[in-house]
This record gives C-alpha cells, structure tokens and sequence, in this order.
C-alpha cells in the first residue's frame, strides 16, 4: 500500500473530473452552482506557488481525498485567511484511517508552502480538528442554511 499526500497542480482530467464530483455533489449543487462552475473553480485552484492550492491524498496513484488552502472561505469574514478548505475523503474510504493521515499533513503543509502564521477553518464537527493542533476560537455564523452556526478553528502555524 502506498500512501501519498501530493500537491495538485497538472493533473489528468480524471483526477480533476473526481474532485470536481465530490465538491459538485457536497455543496455545489446546493448551493446553485453547475458542474462546469465548480470544475472552473478546481481547475483555478492547482496553485504551485500561490492561493489557492489543492493537495490530493493517493493511495496506489489513486486519488481518495484532498483538501485545499486558500485565501476565502467564508463570505462573511473577509478578514481572516488563508483557510482550510474542501478537507474530502471518498465515501468508500471514510473511516478507515485516511481522513486522519490527510489531516496530520495539513500543519506541514501549510508551513512548507505558504508564509502565513495561521490557518483558519469552520466546520460543524466537534473533537475532530483539535486532535491535530487546532485551537477552537467561537461559534460562527455563516450566514448559510445547514448549519448557519458553525465553529471557528485557528491552526499556529509558527
């Protein structure tokens, strides 16, 4: 089994095609985009040396999750950034332990690539984030349907 965390810059239209699908189906969809928009959006988002960049999880050269570090996240708070962003593990390899490599790497990762001292994100999940590092902050609207109120999490990265 080789396990790989990659940086995603040129890649082939499978695998921009598989992250387009999850994001398109987690919350593209809802949230009125087409798939032509979100695979834009992907497809913008393989920075090398800039934001936003996306880093997929391989396993045996498939590709099986991602996340992204980018400047916007939350509309509503413009004045906080870079984020973590799009953390997606494939449904077929959700809680065998692949959710938990992706996010061991994402502190090393920021640090290597980004010159930033922090790292934000919001999510609904609690217990999850702070076993990796990151410092709850406070509940966060976000001003979106499910769920409006969510949390606000900051990652030292120095």
């Amino acid at each position: 089994m080789n396990l790989e965390l990659r940086q995603l810059v040129d890649i082939n239209d499978d695998t921009i095609n598989t992250i387009t699908t999850w994001i398109y189906n987690w919350w593209g969809l809802e949230m009125g985009y087409s798939f032509d928009a979100v695979k834009c959006f992907m497809k913008h988002s393989l920075q090398k040396n800039k934001l936003p960049q996306t880093y997929g999880l391989f396993l045996n050269d498939n590709i099986i999750g991602m996340f992204q570090i980018t400047y916007e996240d939350l509309d509503v708070r413009p004045d906080i950034y870079p984020w973590l962003a799009n953390v997606y593990i494939d449904e077929k390899y959700r809680k065998k332990g692949y959710g938990r490599k992706l996010l061991e790497n994402v502190k090393k990762t920021a640090q290597n690539n980004i010159d930033f001292d922090e790292l934000f994100l919001y999510t609904e999940h609690i217990g999850v984030y702070e076993k990796f590092g990151w410092e709850y902050i406070s509940k966060i609207d976000t001003y979106n349907e499910k769920p409006r109120i969510q949390r606000l999490y900051k990652l030292n990265l120095k």
